[in-house]
Order: structure tokens, then C-alpha cells, then sequence
């Protein structure tokens, strides 16, 4: 029996040091795929000259460790691995949302890939277009971007629309905070992004329907899941939950486009709003948008336009409270304009905005270190030369905010929400890109600094926040944000000012 059981032995271990050999080639073969389907279809220079990193595993490439950083407490950790292994060079390789792809972090590569229309296009994953629309903006050419953007950016970010605005997004900040502050218990963002939402389908679709806002907010929750997630279309993946979500807007939009078109051959209305500038604007040869067009850019502004509002506005409100110094600051300036006002006047105007200097900087700086937009991405047209690596042509180029955001070098002490740190400094360029830069930057900016002001201006003056779980961690895909959605008492103070 000892002898059986020592020829046993002796098998399994002579089976293993067989199979040894055999595992290491698949596992270096796995490991070198990628290599070999992108890099060795490079020339020999092109090759030689590609900026360090690795391309990953097979199909996945560097997905995993993204993933992994993200949903941990310390999302920083995926680029700092990079900079462990190759260096801090600012630009680096990798596989990313299924296509070889360079990642820079610096603020000039960063501003060039951002800027230079002849040799970047955009380059979103197939996956991300799917969920936002081949023919939104993140996806159509130069040429459309920029009609589009001509007809589209003066009615939400113009100086006469941000004047119409101002009423209607006022009155539903003091409306929103006198009812929260008489509900006890709420999920401060979660009832935020209602706001915002409600703002921007005023704006764009002329609708406060109650049930259709809730409907669209909650098919918009479950798209934003999907678009940082794998793309894995079978049932119980993010993903696939989000195509769905998407199905359901568009046929939601589809069915506003058209009865908004019916009622525009019936009557003519004094108001218009985006829609209708949307259905009724022709090029040079006098074509006019297709529905295709028209429902993905409503998609895409209607998500833009409430969810980087409400994210950063709530973040804003909670440094501040945790934050007493720059909280006396900030209010302060808000009750001297108040004291300025007129006795006649109603309502904030755009020019007591614009004198809102310090609150302007307390936004700034919660843009730069929550940096609600990670990444974008972009595509080379052509062969690129980046400091002194080559960016091949067809290559994803992803433009990495968070990283230029929270560099010591440009920002010391970087994770520390210091509005102070704005005092008569103006960052170079590409080191601070809360909207994006160049032609494709975000149209809705000003709308979305506007919304965030007003509401912080009469927080400021009437209220405060008590956080429940003021320990509790952060998600931060597919935006940062607490994992209790912040679960606070908003708490109506006495103010002269109420």
C-alpha cells in the first residue's frame, strides 16, 4: 500500500513538472495576444516608438485593473500603477474599452488632443455609442458638431437665455429646499438630480410632468450604469440593463418629437424651446434634422444637463459644510449682495451672479477634485508625434482629467478642497479641464455653473446640511459619489434672508 501510494506521488508530481511548461507558454501566450495583434502590425520605428505600458490580457487588456481601482477605495491607484512600472512620462499604452489605446495625463498632451481637429476625431468606444447615439454630439463629425453646436449652444448658454432661466431655476431651489427641509431624511443627491432634471426638461421640452420627469430620471440612472461598465450584453449585466434603458428613451423621445411636430402645424406658439428650434432648423441647402438626429441630441444633453449639475452640487454643499472657514467665507459674500439688492427687486439677476467671485472659486474647485468626467476619447486620424513617443493612426487617445486634476506639481496638496487656492491664479492650459477644451468642449457649462450657484446662494443663506453617515464611503463609478447617496437632514435656519 506505502508503494502505491508513493508511485502516486511520484505520478502527480512528474504530471506537474509535465504541465508546468505547458501552462507557462499559454499563460505567456495569453499574456503577449494583444502584443501581437496591435504592435507587431506596426512598422519597426512606429514599434520602437510607442509610449511604455502593456495592452493587457486578451480582449479584456487593462479593463480588469481599471475596474478593480474604481470600484476600490482608491480609483487613483489604476494610473499610479502605470507611473510605478514605466515611469513618470505622462503618456502610457494599454487596451481600453476594447481597442489599443495611449492615455495621457499631462496638461499639454492633453490640450493638444483636445484641440487639434485635424489630427484627433472623436473615438468612444462602440459601446459608449450605442448608449448615447451614433449621431450625438460625442459622435458626429467636425462639421455636424459644429452646426449643431451653433444652434444649440445660444439657447442654453447665452446671456439672454441664462436671464430667462434665472426665474424658473430659482424658483424651484427655494421651492426644492423649503420641501426637503420638511421631509426629515432624504438622499440629498438623489432628490438634487430631480431638480436638475426638472430644470433641463423645462428648458429643452417646455415639461414639468411629474410622472414623465420620474420616468426619464430613473431610465437615465440605469443608462449612466452602463456606460463605464463591461460591455457585456446578457441579462444581469450593467450593460445590457442600460441598452434597455436606452430602447425606452428613444421611444419615449420619439413619441414628444412627434407630437410636438402635429402641434407645430396647428399653432404657433410665442415660447419656443429646444425642441422646437431642433424641428425647425435648416442647413444652407435646407435640410432639416432627422428624428435620429434630433433624439440623440435631446439624449444626450438631458443626461449632460442634470447629472453633472447635480453631483457637483451636491459635493460643493458638502465640503462647504465640512468646511466652516470657506462656509463663513462664501456666505458672507452671499449676504452683502443680498444687502446691495434693491428693496424693489425680486429674484437674483446675472450681473449679482457674475459678482459672486469667492462662490465661483468654492465651484471651480469642487469641479477640479471631484472632476465629475474621468476621461474622453479620441481617435488619431493619422500617425501622431507626442512627446517623443508615436500615437499610431486608428489608436484610442484617452484624454485622463483625473490625473491632470489632482497633480501635485499644478495643484499642491491636491486632495484638499481649498478654494483659496484660486486667488489670483489662472491655471495654463489643459491643466484644468472640467468641461473639456477646443471645439468640442461642453456647450451647457455656463447653464450648469449658473444652476449650481443659485442653488448654493440660497442654501447658503437659509439652510445647512447634517449628513447621517458623514463616514460613509464613496462609489465612484459610473460618477463619485457616497454610497448612501447622501443621506443628510437638510435643516432651514433663521435667516433675515429666508
Amino acid at each position: 500500500m506505502e508503494l502505491a501510494s508513493s508511485f502516486s506521488s511520484a505520478s502527480f508530481l512528474m504530471l506537474v513538472a509535465l504541465m508546468t511548461p505547458a501552462w507557462m507558454v499559454l499563460a505567456w501566450l495569453l499574456k503577449h495576444a494583444n502584443w501581437y495583434l496591435y504592435e507587431t502590425q506596426l512598422d519597426g520605428e512606429r514599434r520602437r516608438s510607442l509610449p511604455p505600458g502593456d495592452l493587457g490580457w486578451p480582449f479584456i487588456g487593462n479593463m480588469w485593473s481599471f475596474l478593480r481601482a474604481f470600484k476600490s477605495g482608491d480609483p487613483d491607484s489604476f494610473m499610479s500603477s502605470f507611473v510605478t512600472r514605466f515611469g513618470n512620462t505622462g503618456i502610457y499604452k494599454a487596451f481600453m474599452f476594447g481597442s489599443p489605446s495611449v492615455i495621457v495625463t499631462m496638461p499639454e498632451p492633453c490640450r493638444r488632443v483636445l484641440t487639434d481637429d485635424e489630427k484627433f476625431q472623436p473615438g468612444w468606444p462602440i459601446s459608449t455609442m450605442k448608449l448615447i447615439g451614433r449621431k450625438s454630439f460625442i459622435g458626429i463629425s467636425y462639421e455636424e458638431h459644429k452646426r449643431l453646436r451653433r444652434l444649440t449652444a445660444t439657447p442654453v448658454n447665452g446671456h439672454e437665455s441664462l436671464s430667462l432661466y434665472m426665474g424658473y431655476i430659482e424658483e424651484n431651489v427655494i421651492s426644492a429646499l423649503d420641501k426637503w427641509s420638511k421631509m426629515g431624511q432624504i438622499e440629498f443627491l438623489t432628490e438634487l438630480r430631480k431638480l436638475t432634471f426638472r430644470i433641463i426638461m423645462y428648458i429643452f421640452l417646455s415639461s414639468e410632468s411629474e410622472p414623465a420627469l420620474e420616468a426619464l430620471e430613473r431610465e437615465y440612472t440605469t443608462l449612466n450604469y452602463g456606460v463605464r461598465a463591461m460591455a457585456i450584453n446578457l441579462p444581469g449585466f450593467a450593460y445590457h440593463k442600460a441598452l434597455k434603458a436606452r430602447k425606452n428613451l428613444v421611444a419615449i423621445f420619439q413619441s414628444i418629437v412627434e407630437e410636438r411636430r402635429n402641434q407645430m402645424k396647428t399653432k404657433v406658439s410665442a415660447k419656443k424651446d429646444m425642441l422646437d428650434a431642433l424641428l425647425e432648423v435648416e442647413d444652407e441647402n435646407g435640410r432639416k434634422l432627422d428624428d435620429e438626429e434630433i433624439i440623440d441630441v435631446l439624449l444626450m444633453y438631458l443626461n449632460a444637463g442634470h447629472e453633472s449639475s447635480g453631483h457637483i452640487t451636491m459635493w460643493a454643499t458638502i465640503f462647504l459644510q465640512e468646511n466652516q472657514e470657506f462656509l463663513k467665507k462664501a456666505k458672507e459674500e452671499q449676504e452683502e449682495i443680498m444687502k446691495k439688492r434693491p428693496p424693489t427687486q425680486k429674484g437674483l439677476t446675472l450681473k449679482e451672479f457674475r459678482q459672486m467671485e469667492y462662490l465661483s472659486k468654492v465651484i471651480d474647485e469642487t469641479l477640479r477634485l471631484i472632476t465629475f468626467s474621468l476621461v474622453v476619447f479620441r481617435e488619431a486620424k493619422s500617425d501622431v508625434s507626442m512627446n517623443g513617443y508615436t500615437i499610431p493612426q486608428g489608436w484610442k487617445v484617452l484624454v485622463w482629467f483625473r490625473t491632470v486634476h489632482l497633480d501635485p506639481e499644478i495643484y499642491p496638496n491636491p486632495n484638499k478642497f481649498d478654494p483659496s487656492r484660486w486667488d489670483n491664479y489662472i491655471p495654463r492650459a489643459g491643466s484644468f479641464l472640467p468641461f473639456g477644451a477646443g471645439s468640442r468642449m461642453c456647450p451647457g457649462n455656463d447653464l450648469a455653473k449658473l444652476e449650481i450657484a443659485i442653488f448654493l446662494h440660497h442654501f447658503l443663506l437659509n439652510y445647512r446640511l447634517e449628513r447621517l453617515n458623514p463616514g460613509c464611503a464613496t462609489r465612484y463609478l459610473p460618477h463619485s459619489r457616497p454610497k448612501d447617496n447622501c443621506l443628510a437632514r437638510v435643516i432651514a435656519l433663521s435667516s433675515p434672508f429666508a
